[in-house]
């Protein structure tokens, strides 16, 4: 039976196929310029897709909670970091985790350094987070007063231990020379590795996102990288040049329930509870929701002519259409919506039907 069989409401798609091409690719790059590849599961959710990514060489993961790591926990990770400033609220719940699973977490000042040396009851590891212009959060890369802090009341006690530097320069989203913004990363990462390389002779630096990772070709002594849209991508990321449509590897299913050719209009059920609610600017100052693709087989086809989610509700969307589409559609089909932002989209729907008609899991997942 036909995985389109199985849709009768708004139904996340993964292409297998396209996934893996884009872990085997991204693996590849790691491979070549010598780093380790520890993707951010934030994207895809899932102990399925986390096993593909096993046959890749991926041994270790980072997650963006405590939630989304208790998820990941005894599943043959190596390691699991937690790539988020740590919640000191949370310290118990780490203690817990930590037990039976090798973990790391994210430091960025005195405080949460204190109460983890105070009360861990079993080894984790951190990464002082650095900020060398993204400005969202992070040490600054020239606060060597704070990073010292850190890294005394961390040798105070005997649980936390230090693993190095992590940069995240999410600036790659909004300013276009992404080769500028990775050189200044890339020189910070290497000034703080020469300069605490002799008291920390293990220390590693790690940089990551996912335009970034997917447009630069040397990243000097950067000894690791963690993109994570990059196992799925979206619109956003190709309106980034980070890739091609065709490299979008998920693909919301979504019902016709009406159509309006004399205002090229097709109303479909697939909204903001489903996409979630992140938009793409059109030349013409457009709204674009997402990019509409035919439902196949063998999953789903390009049109030739662009039709676009130009506005969605809760459950309403409503698809600006082509001569081209509205040749082709009927009432009660089904058409694919490539998201703007794939790791919503799939935090939304909770989980994913394969190609084959299989559910795939997700860490949210009732």
């Amino acid at each position: 039976m036909s995985y389109l069989n199985h849709i009768t409401s708004p139904t996340l798609l993964l292409d297998e196929k396209i996934c893996r091409q884009n872990l085997k690719k991204m693996a590849d790059k790691a491979h070549k310029n010598r780093m380790k590849l520890v993707p951010h599961f934030k994207t895809a959710q899932s102990h399925t897709v986390g096993e593909w990514a096993k046959e890749y060489g991926i041994k270790e993961i980072t997650v963006s909670s405590i939630k989304m790591a208790e998820y990941f926990c005894g599943h043959g990770w190596e390691n699991i970091h937690i790539a988020f400033p740590f919640n000191p609220l949370e310290t118990q719940k780490l203690n817990k985790l930590a037990k039976n699973q090798s973990l790391s977490v994210q430091l960025i000042n005195e405080e949460v350094t204190e109460k983890l040396t105070d009360e861990l009851e079993h080894p984790v590891g951190f990464f002082i987070e650095i900020d060398a212009g993204y400005g969202r959060t992070g040490v600054e890369v020239t606060d060597f007063g704070l990073i010292e802090a850190i890294l005394r009341k961390a040798k105070k006690g005997k649980n936390l231990y230090f693993k190095g530097f992590y940069l995240h320069p999410g600036h790659t989203y909004y300013i276009e020379n992404k080769q500028k913004i990775y050189d200044e990363s890339i020189a910070a990462l290497s000034m703080l590795k020469n300069k605490y390389l002799t008291e920390y002779p293990n220390l590693v630096t790690r940089i990551g996102d996912t335009p970034g990772c997917s447009v630069i070709d040397d990243f000097g002594d950067v000894d690791e990288m963690g993109p994570g849209n990059f196992v799925f991508y979206d619109m956003m990321q190709v309106n980034l040049g980070s890739c091609k449509t065709e490299d979008v590897a998920v693909a919301l299913a979504v019902p016709v329930v009406d159509i309006k050719k004399d205002r090229k209009e097709i109303l479909v059920h697939g909204g903001g509870v489903h996409l979630a609610k992140d938009v793409l600017t059109e030349p013409d100052g457009t709204k674009n929701f997402g990019e509409v693709v035919y439902l196949k087989e063998a999953g789903w086809e390009i049109p030739i002519q662009r039709s676009f989610l130009k506005s969605i509700s809760q459950e309403h969307g409503i698809i600006k259409a082509s001569d081209e589409l509205l040749s082709k559609v009927k009432v009660g089909d089904l058409l694919g919506i490539l998201p703007i932002h794939s790791c919503m989209t799939a935090d939304c729907m909770e989980e994913y039907l394969s190609l084959a008609g299989k559910k795939i899991d997700h860490a949210e997942a009732g």
